[in-house]
């Protein structure tokens, strides 16, 4: 009885390693094998579904044979075999000729994990292609580059899991059906490309960013989108903005620890404990923008990643350098109409030249109507008519700052603040 216990166990440790094995290849080679697989047949859910065989495959029969030398190798050759099959069952023979050839003459290649090609940045921009909706690039890098399923990406951009599905699959069907290669661009778009890429990255980040209840798979997502924006700058080494973004990500996230206190209430960011950001991530961070500085192409991100920087002054020296930020926000709104960036130059100018002509250039609703429902500008405008004295105006920029929050901890942050002018 107890050897038969112990061949239990055994094989219960045994498929623990599997797992384990099959979850770090998906982790780092998920967007590999994606990108290889599809890029010469253009047909990216194709390729998922044959590469999510390899994995079934994989916790099959590893368990029995033993976890490979190569596991990348392995399952890009079964994903192969997989896809000679999936031809086979959904065409003519007619049709399929050319698929069958092409992908039997890949499997009588010796596949070396090490020879197998990085074509994870040719997908990136594929899925940044213009003919992709702006709004579905980033859930398509998401699950293209990282294997994320459709519910935790509906979760994140706030659209039920059935409409991320069926988007997800038009997305990829207009990559298949309009033939949008899996390549790198030439030099005459590669840019703009880029922009969009390093959007959808940061669109990520600030959905990961957003929570901090710290709902499940949120706070995740924010690591990923690190994950992704660390790709690519090591992918594109020599793209100051890539590598801006990155920074501007890395300073960020340093400051999470701080976000709440004990009893898990919100701390805003002039309020925060120095001592409890992340000072590795700070020093990456600081590296990684001074790479960018030095190729002397100062973009959006870069400047936000040098704001980032001056705030962080305050942990060495007990002081904010708001001159500096001013500053850096003025360069931002030549470079930018944002109006989110349009509303931190004024507080930033709040400190320098105090709320009143911070109130006299922070943006109105008449000038831009979509600042109507923009939770951000409220809070910002009651924080500012409240340092010149203006309560019942405060008052009213609160009321309607609390209704537009979501986060619990927020909302009570901002009652408070609105229940001190009445004393």
């Amino acid at each position: 009885m107890h050897g038969s216990s112990l061949t239990v166990a055994g094989e219960v440790e045994k498929a623990a390693k599997v797992a384990q094995a099959a979850e770090a290849a998906a982790r780092n080679s998920y967007g590999r094998l994606v990108a290889i697989l599809s890029a010469r047949s253009h047909d990216v859910a194709w390729a998922e579904d044959a590469l999510s065989t390899a994995f079934e495959n994989a916790l099959q029969y590893w368990p029995q044979t033993g976890i490979p030398a190569k596991p990348e190798a392995w399952l890009l050759t079964v994903a192969r075999r997989a896809m000679i099959d999936g031809a086979r069952q959904r065409q003519t023979r007619a049709a399929a000729l050319p698929d069958l050839l092409l992908l039997s003459d890949e499997l009588m290649e010796e596949v070396d994990s090490a020879a197998i090609p990085d074509q994870r940045l040719a997908l990136m921009f594929a899925c940044a292609h213009p003919a992709i909706d702006a709004s579905m690039r980033a859930p398509l890098i998401l699950q293209t580059i990282l294997g994320l399923d459709a519910a935790a990406i509906a979760s994140a951009f706030l659209v039920s899991p059935a409409t991320m599905a069926q988007r997800l699959v038009r997305a990829k069907a207009k990559i298949r059906d309009s033939g949008i290669p899996l390549l790198i661009p030439d030099q005459s778009v590669i840019t703009a490309r880029l922009d969009a890429i390093n959007d959808a990255i940061y669109a990520v980040y600030t959905a990961g960013w957003a929570d901090l209840a710290g709902a499940e798979g949120q706070t995740s997502l924010a690591d990923e989108a690190i994950w992704l924006a660390d790709l690519l700058a090591a992918l594109k080494p020599d793209e100051p903005e890539s590598l801006g973004l990155l920074a501007l990500m890395l300073y960020t996230e340093s400051r999470r620890p701080a976000r709440r206190d004990a009893s898990g209430e919100y701390v805003p960011l002039a309020q925060q404990d120095t001592q409890l950001w992340d000072g590795k991530l700070i020093h990456a961070a600081e590296k990684i923008l001074k790479r960018a500085s030095v190729l002397q192409q100062a973009g959006r991100y870069q400047l936000e990643a040098a704001i980032q920087s001056a705030h962080v002054a305050r942990r060495f020296s007990g002081q904010t350098d708001w001159p500096a930020i001013v500053q850096l926000y003025a360069q931002l709104m030549r470079m930018t109409d944002s109006p989110v960036v349009a509303i931190n130059h004024a507080i930033a100018v709040a400190e320098t030249l105090g709320p009143q002509v911070a109130l006299d250039i922070l943006p109105t609703v008449q000038v831009q109507p979509r600042l109507q429902n923009y939770q951000a500008y409220w809070a910002a405008r009651a924080h500012l008519l409240r340092s010149a004295g203006e309560v019942e105006q405060a008052r009213q920029a609160y009321d309607i700052a609390i209704g537009l929050e979501p986060d619990a901890a927020v909302r009570r942050f901002l009652q408070k603040q609105r229940s001190s002018l009445d004393q």
